[in-house]
């Protein structure tokens, strides 16, 4: 990643009440399996989390701000190799 994340209050406590550790998060922005794009402002980065039975986290980040903010993360279950 070129630059550091910025967090938002609601990520950090969805990583917590989810035990998703923040080198997930890292590694998911800075080498996905996937991006989609959502919003001119909006990219959803997907990686498979082996540590984690295989399931693919989700992290959504603003790019509009400097650093890029974590809006959010969960496991999505929805998405299959």
């Amino acid at each position: 990643m070129h630059s550091p994340l910025d967090f938002t209050v609601h990520a950090r406590t969805m990583m917590q009440e989810r035990i998703i550790q923040e080198d997930w998060v890292t590694s998911t922005v800075s080498a996905p399996d996937r991006i989609e794009e959502r919003r001119d402002d909006e990219r959803h980065y997907l990686k498979q989390i082996p540590e984690h039975a295989g399931k693919f986290l989700r992290v959504i980040v603003n790019h509009s701000v400097h650093p890029p903010r974590v809006i959010t993360v969960f496991f999505d279950r929805r998405v299959q190799p």
